[in-house]
């Protein structure tokens, strides 16, 4: 995991989007604006730390492709949190996106208070039955501090520790570029 401080311009430029478009277009499982507003920061930052264009919104659903690199379609995955993420955090997948062509999953955390998001690890897509636990839509989910919530929609969790673990920027890209040329990666 490594950590990555996100500019008021990131927040700033996310509210923006928001206020011009409903990135929440599934019909199921939508996301709160305040949800919504966590994915794009944390899409927006991955964005930046791979030094490719920035969403803009104008481009309808995007499939659930949020960047691409070395030849991998990319769908970064963040949730907001109220504190620091622990390695045995999980991180929630809606199932219905299952489908969608991407090839990785990169998984963040935000720290809402921070400003900080967490690059916890990532994952190629055909990994996720293997590495992954399945709960039906309706099932009552406790966290660690024994609050929980029942799933809206069909979901996987990931715990951290299933996810290739990476330590900075350089490390994930270059496991991203290892995966993409067929090479095996060293989680």
């Amino acid at each position: 995991m490594f950590k990555i401080k996100v500019s008021n311009k990131i927040i700033d430029y996310a509210k923006r989007l928001l206020e011009e478009h409903n990135f929440g277009k599934r019909g199921v499982a939508d996301g709160s604006p305040v949800e919504q507003l966590t994915g794009i920061i944390g899409q927006c930052t991955v964005q930046t730390m791979f030094q490719v264009e920035l969403i803009t919104g104008n481009e309808g659903f995007d499939n659930g492709v949020d960047l691409e690199y070395s030849g991998l379609s990319i769908d970064v995955k963040t949730m907001g949190r109220t504190t620091d993420v622990k390695d045995y955090y999980v991180n929630n997948f809606i199932a219905l996106q299952k489908n969608y062509p991407t090839n990785v999953f990169i998984f963040c955390s935000y720290y809402i208070e921070k400003k900080e998001l967490t690059v916890c690890g990532w994952m190629p897509k055909n990994e996720l039955d293997e590495k992954a636990i399945f709960y039906k839509k309706g099932t009552k989910r406790f966290r660690s501090d024994k609050t929980w919530f029942r799933t809206k929609a069909d979901l996987y969790e990931i715990p951290n520790k299933n996810l290739n673990q990476i330590n900075s920027p350089s490390h994930l890209k270059k496991q991203l570029k290892d995966y993409a040329g067929g090479m095996k990666v060293n989680a």
